[in-house]
């Protein structure tokens, strides 16, 4: 059973940048699917990025695109979100998941990392 581990959340102004990190202990299968969703204060979790463990192919939600990269080294397991020009709204939790579905439905993640606050001071 994979586990996943996030880090590298923080307190920050807008206009700063941040890099997430999710390291994942255990086999990744080609197949599968890696993605970033967050959980405003108050709200939903919500879709931020995806990306195929096996290949450089890439989806964002339309609030993020332009801003946030997701990439993966799959050497070191490791997945990672770099963030630029925070805003306010990126203020939430931030989750690392597993799934095996090239889609941004949460119900399609299977493993979840426990997550990594991340503030955005205006």
């Amino acid at each position: 059973q994979v586990q996943l581990v996030e880090s590298g959340g923080g307190s920050v102004q807008a206009g700063d940048s941040l890099r997430l990190s999710c390291i994942a202990s255990g086999r990744i299968y080609s197949s599968g699917v890696v993605a970033w969703f967050r959980q405003p204060p108050g709200k939903e979790r919500e879709f931020v990025a995806l990306i195929r463990w096996s290949r450089d192919s890439t989806f964002y939600a339309d609030s993020v695109k332009g801003r946030f990269t997701i990439s993966r080294v799959r050497a070191d397991n490791t997945i990672y979100l770099q963030m630029n020009a925070l805003k306010p709204e990126d203020t939430a939790v931030y989750y690392c998941a597993l799934g095996s579905s090239y889609d941004s439905n949460r119900a399609s993640y299977r493993v979840w990392g426990q997550g990594t606050q991340v503030t955005v001071a205006s």
